[in-house]
């Protein structure tokens, strides 16, 4: 019964951990190629006042700070996007969109994580071709080969216009971005905002698990200028409230199941002790003290919360692998309208945890117990016997 506490428990919270570590890493990932990148490079104060004025924080000369960028070692590739908004119409009703000029060939190999579900993704060479999420599609009863105008204002306040064909539309995790977004090339926004410069320079990294190292390289790159770096956790406000989120419901659990090992072996532990009272009686009349009869007690649970742990580990890992392989098959996240296929992570912190949480519920419960008989008269104990 001690066993089987214990092993339960140590499993469930690899696989809970597990599980819930996998919603982080798969999150991030979304959030990283679908818009973010793993860094981002922009004037100072672009993400508090420039969504509505973009063209008054264009980085200078763009083109060789990605060069520079992109000659640090952690960085696979750097992209730079010009922002702006207006309108879009269809030759019937316009639309008010938040834009970006991209380079497409780049931004192709950066949003693995972007679905096209009409179309196919821009190339350097569709120089005035335009992808759009799914909610302008759906709200200008676009499809690929229509027509479309953009409206828009230059940096000096005036108007310009030009015709695209929509060669895409496009999904990404985000529902409230699909329902703004629009994707021209870089050349085609810089000459209806008629500008050279660009305001953002995103990167992306060989592993996410660079990106503290990269973001630190960058800062120190663009010390004493009037750019800034940003980490893409840092831009994703959605990301850093999920994961407290997901981080306190764990924690909670975490407690649930260590007061439920505590409890399970507890009683398992009193009954067992309990029983054995006129053994512990005779060790006494033996000549052996209360402190050898304590010590017995915790020392016979301590191997049993070992031997539980270790098993409830392996058993944990071999659950989580056979369920990874598999999948678990999950609905839409909050504000998303892409599913995902879940899986079951392997992280060491995750294992510690698990089998400290089985090994030290397995101490505390044999305290009390051990405590209470080694204090219990030889003349009662030996009483129990008979």
């Amino acid at each position: 019964m001690t066993l089987t506490a214990i092993v339960f428990g140590v499993c469930g919270l690899i696989v809970s951990g597990g599980f819930v570590q996998d919603i982080f890493v798969q999150l991030g990932e979304a959030i990283i190629h679908s818009q973010t990148g793993h860094v981002q490079v922009f004037r100072k104060d672009f993400i508090e006042r420039g969504t509505r004025q973009p063209e008054r924080f264009l980085i200078d000369d763009p083109h060789l700070l990605s060069k520079r960028v992109e000659a640090l070692p952690q960085v696979k590739e750097a992209t730079l996007r010009l922002s702006f908004t207006g309108l879009l119409n269809n030759g019937r009703r316009d639309l008010g969109i938040i834009g970006e000029g991209i380079e497409p060939d780049k931004e192709a190999r950066l949003g693995t994580f972007l679905q096209i579900i009409s179309g196919r993704h821009l190339k350097d060479d569709d120089v005035f071709g335009m992808v759009i999420g799914q909610g302008v599609a759906h709200s200008l009863s676009l499809k690929v080969g229509d027509s479309v105008s953009l409206v828009l204002s230059t940096a000096d306040g005036a108007m310009n216009t030009l015709d695209f064909e929509l060669i895409g539309v496009f999904q990404s995790f985000s529902k409230e971005f699909d329902s703004r977004a629009v994707r021209i090339p870089l050349t085609a926004a810089q000459e209806l905002l008629d500008t050279a410069g660009a305001n953002l320079l995103v990167t992306t990294l060989h592993r996410t698990e660079d990106t503290d190292t990269a973001h630190h390289a960058i800062s120190a790159l663009l010390k004493d200028s009037k750019l800034e770096a940003r980490h893409w956790r840092a831009l994703s406000d959605f990301y850093e409230k999920t994961l407290t989120l997901y981080e306190r419901q764990f924690g909670i659990l975490q407690a649930i199941i260590l007061l439920m090992v505590l409890l399970s072996v507890a009683n398992s532990v009193n009954m067992t002790a309990f029983e054995r009272l006129s053994e512990f009686g005779t060790m006494l009349a033996l000549g052996n003290q209360n402190r050898h009869i304590f010590r017995l007690i915790v020392t016979e649970n301590l191997m049993l919360g070992l031997f539980g742990s270790l098993l409830g580990v392996a058993i944990g890992i071999a659950v989580a692998m056979a369920v990874s392989k598999i999948g678990i098959s999950m609905p839409p996240p909050p504000n998303s309208n892409v599913g995902y296929t879940a899986m079951i992570r392997i992280v060491p912190h995750t294992l510690l945890s698990a089998f400290l949480t089985g090994f030290v519920a397995t101490l505390l419960a044999s305290l009390l117990p051990a405590k209470r008989i080694s204090s219990i008269p030889v003349a009662t104990l030996l009483r129990q016997g008979a």
